[in-house]
């Protein structure tokens, strides 16, 4: 399970079999260097980060056979050598349905092991179970709201060009805010919903650049993942700040949502996996 493949060959737009019987095999590694040799990363990592998955959908038996459910969280370190399609991800947690368990500690056990075959390095799993659900709240991202700004907009794919930044002016601190973020499964061309929040501190962004290359993404293929790194990347190279931070929480699909965040500073604390209205 540790080889990873090429996103056309995962269960994405292919008719799957429902496997309600645990099979760890069902998880698709892909590896995350193949497009982050597009954006020219090679070597050290410039950020670090964590992907923050969330589980909707995951049941499984006890030993007298009675369905139990809980809410998963997955985080995987942005270091990890791979990504897990999500096609995959679901159904291997579909594979846990009809499989009977001694309890929350032994899900735990495998969901710890196998996805961190499956990520290539150890992942964070956390189960929250139903007299725990009422701790969830819904928030949505701080920040001043790039929507705001009556722009017109005749392009739907990345441009990094449209990226600027205030050289001559002392550098600020702000952090931006967009729920235009669009774009579209690599393998499907599904339509991929999202949120996004840069934090930064150096020379000021122009804010209306700023959101046309947002929008930009409403015709790009791309993973989750593989989107908010060409974002971070994108506005270190043209913007050139001291500090940054991208954070996407992306609406759910199958019962998994996937909310990548990416920063370059160590003070950077990982943000709070809170559900948005969107999710």
């Amino acid at each position: 399970m540790t080889d990873h493949h090429l996103p056309e060959d995962s269960p994405l737009g292919k008719r799957s079999a429902y496997v309600a019987q645990y099979d760890p095999s069902l998880l698709f590694p892909i590896a995350r260097q193949d497009k982050r040799g597009e954006l020219g990363i090679k070597g050290t990592l410039p950020f670090y980060g964590m992907d923050i998955w969330n589980a909707y959908e995951v049941s499984w038996l006890n030993l007298r056979g009675k369905p139990q459910v809980a809410i998963a969280t997955v985080n995987v370190p942005a270091d990890s050598p791979n990504i897990v399609e999500s096609k995959s991800f679901k159904l291997y947690l579909n594979s846990f349905n009809q499989t009977r368990l001694a309890g929350k500690d032994a899900l735990l056990e495998l969901l710890r092991a196998d996805l961190s075959a499956g990520f290539g390095s150890p992942v964070q799993v956390f189960l929250t179970l139903p007299e725990e659900f009422g701790k969830f709240h819904m928030g949505e991202l701080e920040g001043l709201l790039l929507d705001r700004l009556d722009i017109e907009v005749d392009a739907y794919t990345p441009d990094p060009g449209l990226l600027t930044a205030n050289f001559a002016e002392a550098a600020v601190e702000e952090t931006l805010v967009s729920h235009l973020l669009k774009s579209n499964c690599l393998v499907t061309g599904q339509p991929d919903w999202g949120s996004v929040q840069i934090r930064y501190a150096g020379p000021q962004i122009d804010q209306e650049g700023l959101l046309r290359y947002l929008i930009g993404f409403r015709e790009h293929n791309e993973f989750h993942e593989q989107c908010v790194e060409r974002i971070f990347m994108d506005i270190l190279t043209h913007c050139k700040p001291q500090k940054l931070a991208v954070y996407a929480r992306y609406t759910r699909r199958g019962g998994l949502d996937i909310n990548p965040w990416r920063t370059n500073f160590s003070t950077g604390k990982m943000p709070p996996n809170q559900r948005n209205a969107r999710q």
